[in-house]
């Protein structure tokens, strides 16, 4: 994500409930330079990205907010949107612990972790983490679903296409029944 952009710094963005949840990003596995900040609120948050936004040192903007905070209304992901289609530069939202809800976001992606890959040397050892990553929402384009792991050995992420073979597996119910 972060090392297909131009260079510059990057902006992080953390509210209080993300940092204490989820930690601080881990800096030597970015690869780039971040300019890092933790703030109380989600609305801080929120106006760091928009500052961010407006200034010409950045390459990006990433910020953490945990759960449904009033704060992030359509009318404000509306801003950054616009901001960021101004300012030509990236600008990712990540919200944890947070359901669907209506956004002016021009892509939006669903990440559910899945069981890591055997590793090749040790059946014991956990291998390559995985992810399921589900873009349900973007405009002009048609929802799609890959498989991301981390290779490890070339340190970048790889996408494919999840297999299928679940939906074969999983029990039918006859038509008309009802469970009680």
């Amino acid at each position: 994500m972060l090392a297909a952009l131009p260079p510059g710094l990057v902006l992080w963005a953390q509210d209080r409930l993300s940092r204490a949840e989820f930690g601080a990003p881990f800096l030597p596995g970015m690869g780039r330079d971040l300019l890092r900040l933790d703030l109380s609120r989600p609305a801080d948050v929120l106006a760091a990205l928009e500052d961010g936004l407006q200034g010409r040192a950045l390459a990006a903007v990433v910020g953490e907010i945990h759960g449904t905070p009033s704060a992030l209304n359509f009318t404000a992901s509306r801003r950054l949107a616009l901001r960021a289609e101004a300012a030509g530069l990236p600008c990712w939202l990540i919200r944890h612990a947070a359901p669907p809800e209506p956004s002016a976001a021009r892509m939006r992606w669903r990440l559910t972790p899945l069981p890591s890959a055997p590793d090749p040397d040790d059946p014991q050892a956990p291998g390559d983490p995985r992810w399921l990553a589900e873009l349900f929402r973007a405009r002009g384009r048609a929802p799609s679903t890959w498989v991301a792991r981390h290779d490890r050995a070339a340190d970048r992420l790889d996408f494919s296409a999840p297999s299928r073979d679940r939906e074969l597996a999983e029990p039918r119910r006859a038509p008309g029944r009802r469970l009680a």
